[in-house]
Parts: C-alpha cells; sequence; structure tokens
C-alpha cells in the first residue's frame, strides 16, 4: 500500500507541476501581424494615386495639381499594345496608312459592350507612352479610343511627389 501511495503523490505532483507552470506569450504570430499591418499602412497610407507601368515606359513629367483617376488603361510599349496589360496589338502589324488600330478597337468595343449606359461625354481611358513614341502612332491610338466611344482621352505622365 504504501508503494502505490507514493506513486500515487508523485504522480500528483507532475501533474500539478505540468498545470500550473506559467505560460508563454508565442510572440512569432504576434510578429506575423504586426508585419501584414506595418505593410498595408505602407501601401495605403499614401495620397498620390499610382499607376502599374509593368513594361517601363519613361513618361513624360507633368506639373499638373490634379489627382489621376483610374481607369481603363492602354499602354504602349516598344513593341505592342496593351489594354489592361493584355496585349492587343502588334506593332509590326499597324499599316501606315491606317486610322484605327484594328486589335485595339476590337478590344475597346469589347470592354465599351459591357457597359449598360455610356455617358454622353463618353468613357473614360488613360494612354501610358513614352515620351519617345512617334506621334502618328499615339495620334492613330488616340482616334482609336475615339472612335470605340472613348473619348475623355488622358495621357499619363510621371508626377513630382507632393507633402502636404
Amino acid at each position: 500500500m504504501r508503494t502505490s501511495r507514493k506513486a500515487r503523490r508523485i504522480q500528483r505532483q507532475r501533474h500539478y507541476g505540468r498545470m500550473h507552470r506559467p505560460g508563454g506569450l508565442n510572440l512569432v504570430s504576434l510578429m506575423d501581424i504586426f508585419t501584414i499591418l506595418v505593410f498595408f499602412l505602407m501601401v495605403n497610407s499614401s495620397d498620390v494615386k499610382v499607376m502599374k507601368n509593368t513594361a517601363d515606359v519613361p513618361l513624360p513629367k507633368s506639373t499638373a495639381q490634379q489627382e489621376a483617376a483610374e481607369n481603363l488603361t492602354v499602354q504602349v510599349t516598344g513593341n505592342a499594345i496593351l489594354v489592361q496589360g493584355k496585349e492587343v496589338a502588334r506593332l509590326e502589324g499597324i499599316e501606315t496608312g491606317d486610322d484605327r488600330i484594328s486589335g485595339l478597337s476590337e478590344e475597346l468595343t469589347w470592354r465599351r459592350n459591357r457597359w449598360t449606359e455610356i455617358p454622353e461625354e463618353g468613357l473614360e481611358v488613360t494612354i501610358m507612352a513614352g515620351r519617345d513614341t512617334d506621334y502618328r502612332l499615339l495620334r492613330k491610338v488616340m482616334q482609336t479610343c475615339v472612335d470605340a466611344q472613348y473619348r475623355q482621352v488622358r495621357l499619363a505622365v510621371e508626377g513630382e511627389v507632393r507633402n502636404g
């Protein structure tokens, strides 16, 4: 009997020691949460609207005071025309006598047909083209946009960052 009481007492002491051990703080998950929070605040604290320039197009400079509006984006890269990042036309296939660019026209028409009601002043589009883009090509892109009822044409430029 004595050994069983002694064994039970030792077992109770071990159990009590395990159950009443001071708890620790798991800092790994807390650090993950704060890292995500800091990243979120850094990305969303800016007053400047940043348009994604995936093609590394060198934009002209601007001193305009208005913020850029987010809308449909047409990019003219070194060898292609992209709409919202999707290639719609190759520059090698554009004829010099054409007033419009067929692939761009088809994409803009398809996007326009998704609208239930088109504003009287037309839809908005932003064209991103490098400062060394040929004016005749830029004029064709703009004319194609206007013909597809995207008449509020904006040209993306590189602005100055202002504080306040």
